[in-house]
């Protein structure tokens, strides 16, 4: 365990000294969740709503870190580690390639919560947001649409020949599922045809599953887009595992 944590300091120092993350993991969705309440306020989702605009996006401010360390930062990493042969040098040192890929999911899995504290005490102070439904099921929720994102970004990487195959992949999945999955333009703003046709994207139903479970919708709504990322999680993991490269 010394050995994990010294590798988590040194790579969360050089993540950090990157500055990418800092920006599009933490500022970015806090950016996001301020131009909301200032245009939205403490105005409900709808007329009759018993739920804020704010309290339904909530949700979908959470993705963007996870969007960011997922589909961006992680494969970019560790697609960078292979092409630079540092995975290939761990294996001949105490410290092995898992481990090192282990601390390097443990960075992004701390900047989403980092994320998520940020928002959460921000929402809370200036739009008095709150949880509707369970803290535990949102919590939950949270935790497999962060999880299923990120082997996604593992799946990416461990695929990836070198950096720049792994930073055009990323690409194609970071910015349509940044723009169109309900992250920075909210999904119930789009028109109906676009609504269905979004729902394909895995993060789209993360993000459902995420709102359900802070606004307390029934459980037949959550069913879907929790099975959905369990898929994707499950098919992700077993894919990078099954099919990756240390050098």
């Amino acid at each position: 365990m010394r050995r994990f944590f010294i590798l988590l300091k040194n790579e969360m120092k050089l993540s950090i000294r990157d500055m990418n993350m800092i920006i599009f993991a933490l500022l970015m969705p806090l950016a996001i969740l301020v131009i909301l309440g200032i245009i939205y306020g403490a105005k409900p989702a709808y007329d009759g709503a018993p739920y804020t605009f704010i309290e339904q996006s909530f949700g979908a401010a959470c993705a963007v870190s996870m969007c960011a360390g997922g589909l961006m930062g992680l494969p970019l990493v560790v697609s960078d580690y292979r092409e630079r042969k540092i995975l290939k040098r761990f294996r001949v040192t105490p410290v092995s390639p898992a481990l090192l890929l282990g601390a390097e999911l443990t960075v992004y899995i701390l900047y989403c919560a980092a994320s998520l504290a940020t928002l959460g005490i921000t929402a809370a102070l200036f739009w008095k947001v709150r949880i509707h439904g369970s803290v535990w099921a949102f919590l939950g929720s949270w935790l497999i649409t962060m999880l299923s994102t990120l082997s996604i970004g593992m799946l990416v990487g461990g695929l990836a020949k070198n950096s720049r195959q792994a930073g055009v992949i990323a690409s194609i999945l970071y910015f349509p599922m940044l723009i169109f999955s309900g992250t920075t333009l909210p999904v119930e703003v789009m028109p109906r045809m676009m609504q269905k046709a979004v729902s394909l994207f895995p993060l789209t139903q993360g993000i459902t599953l995420m709102k359900n479970a802070f606004l307390g919708i029934s459980a037949g709504n959550v069913l879907l887009p929790a099975a959905v990322m369990t898929g994707v999680m499950i098919l992700c993991t077993g894919l990078a595992i099954r099919f990756f490269q240390w050098e």
